[in-house]
């Protein structure tokens, strides 16, 4: 038994010594040199060089390598591209804005579609970045019942509970849209509020049928029982347990606000217990949503402890008075919410188990909350690098390594992102840690982050030494299997 040991102990060494010889020798499509490789998945942290062939990682070494172009990264962090979970602004703009912050998949997995296979066809050869959505309850939900609202429900599929024949089309709709490659189920139900516990069971039920997670806006937020955040997680939490499909809290801090920390404790005390259960925050103390939906039906002061004052109208930045919350709640529109606390942000932030996902909404007009634009480059600048409230591999593990886990299992071509090793995707971001920050404000959102100095997606450079490349299309669908 030893001798076979120290046997496959030799013919390791010699296969790294070959390996790494060869790849002074080799010819690469693009070589990054001098950066600090930081790979959460193997913890590696060192200056290394790394060669990219045919949009994957062909080598990572410390030996002289030789491609078709070189950047030079000496004093950048070299990082796996960051994928965010929750971004509804799948549009070319927001694509921009993504990737000079660093993202290099981005997903919309809360919201999702009622049309899986028509919404990856229309972006397919057109994209900046890789893209990827869900199959969406509230849009089939929306579709089945013939409601009147646009992107959000305004009608029956927010306010009157479904048949039993909508609930068996609702169910069917989600299952087609499985099959035809959904990475995940998108429920939002606080906006569908008349959805009841027994239909949310049953979309948990056909999830788990096809291994696929749940991505969740709970039903409650707020602290005012008995409609709390707590409340609302113990459903989806006993779903899941029941029913045994992933789940995934979206935006945790904005549905437990000053009960964020007992909603994150209730999540580890689940995953404890063998519930398959994650969450994401993004890092603003404002959320943003249609002011025409369900969330602003009456109780919505008392049950997020805000007035009328706290919403900021987004096509006119102004501050919402009694007067012109009924006007502009008739005409439909986002608004800007600022209703969680500061620290409340930065415990979600630095809790390990707490992804980090932007929650991005269309860049349409001059204004709309930051995060689709900053949240990436806001967590490296302000929280690792000004206050110190995570370490940098920390920060980069909640960007890259925790989403591609959260969906390997459904997806696995997941298995190859979020890692900067050989054999992953070549999405890479390389970012000066002692510059990168945000510049969205809720003031001027329309701002690209600073310090995002290279961005390449599948091997091809989508920001150029902190500039967008014209033209550039590499973005691939992230889809799960196709089922007949």
């Amino acid at each position: 038994m030893i001798f076979y040991k120290t046997l496959a102990t030799a013919l390791m060494a010699s296969l790294v010594i070959a390996t790494s010889a060869s790849a002074a020798d080799a010819t690469y499509d693009i070589v990054i040199v001098n950066g600090r490789v930081m790979d959460p998945e193997s913890g590696l942290d060192a200056v290394r060089n790394v060669g990219l062939r045919a949009g994957k990682i062909a080598a990572i070494s410390t030996d002289a390598m030789q491609g078709s172009r070189t950047l030079d990264a000496k004093g950048l962090v070299v990082a796996p591209g960051f994928i965010d979970l929750h971004e509804h602004g799948q549009k070319p703009e927001n694509y921009q804005f993504q990737a000079h912050d660093g993202v290099t998949t981005s997903l919309e997995l809360e919201a999702g579609t009622a049309d899986v296979a028509g919404w990856y066809a229309e972006r397919e050869g057109k994209s900046l970045i890789n893209f990827g959505v869900s199959i969406g309850h509230i849009p089939t939900r929306m579709k089945v019942m013939k409601d009147p609202g646009t992107w959000l429900p305004t009608g029956d599929a927010a306010h009157r509970a479904a048949t039993d024949a909508e609930l068996a089309q609702i169910d069917q709709r989600i299952e087609a849209g499985l099959k035809q490659g959904a990475l995940a189920v998108g429920m939002g139900i606080n906006y569908t509020a008349a959805a009841s516990r027994g239909e949310v069971l049953d979309v948990f039920r056909v999830a788990a049928r096809y291994g696929a997670p749940v991505h969740v806006h709970l039903r409650y937020a707020g602290d005012k029982p008995p409609e709390t955040g707590r409340a609302a997680l113990a459903e989806v939490l006993s779903a899941s347990s029941e029913t045994k499909a992933p789940l995934h809290v979206v935006h945790v801090t904005s549905m437990g606000l000053r009960d964020t920390p007992e909603l994150i404790s209730m999540i580890r005390a689940a995953k404890a217990r063998g519930t398959d259960v994650t969450t994401e925050c993004y890092p603003y103390v404002a959320g943003s949503t249609g002011l025409e939906s369900a969330l602003f039906d009456p109780g919505w002061q008392e049950r997020m402890r805000i007035s009328y004052g706290d919403l900021q109208w987004v096509k006119t930045g102004e501050r919402l008075t009694a007067e012109t919350f009924e006007r502009y709640r008739k005409e439909g529109g986002q608004v800007v919410i600022f209703m969680i606390p500061e620290n409340v942000v930065r415990l979600a932030i630095a809790d390990p188990m707490v992804m980090i996902a932007s929650d991005g909404m269309p860049a349409a007009g001059a204004s709309v909350h930051p995060r689709g634009q900053g949240t990436f480059s806001r967590v490296l600048g302000k929280y690792v690098r000004q206050e110190k409230a995570l370490d940098l591999m920390t920060a980069l593990r909640k960007m890259t390594l925790m989403p591609a886990q959260r969906l390997e299992q459904r997806a696995p071509a997941f298995k190859t992102k979020g890692r900067l090793e050989v054999g992953a995707d070549a999405d890479i971001t390389v970012f000066d840690a002692n510059r990168v920050i945000d510049r969205a404000t809720f003031e001027k959102p329309l701002q690209y982050s600073d310090g995002i100095r290279f961005v390449l997606v599948n091997g091809v450079a989508v920001v150029d030494d902190g500039k967008l490349v014209d033209g550039a299309f590499p973005g691939r669908a992230a889809r799960a299997s196709l089922v007949e």
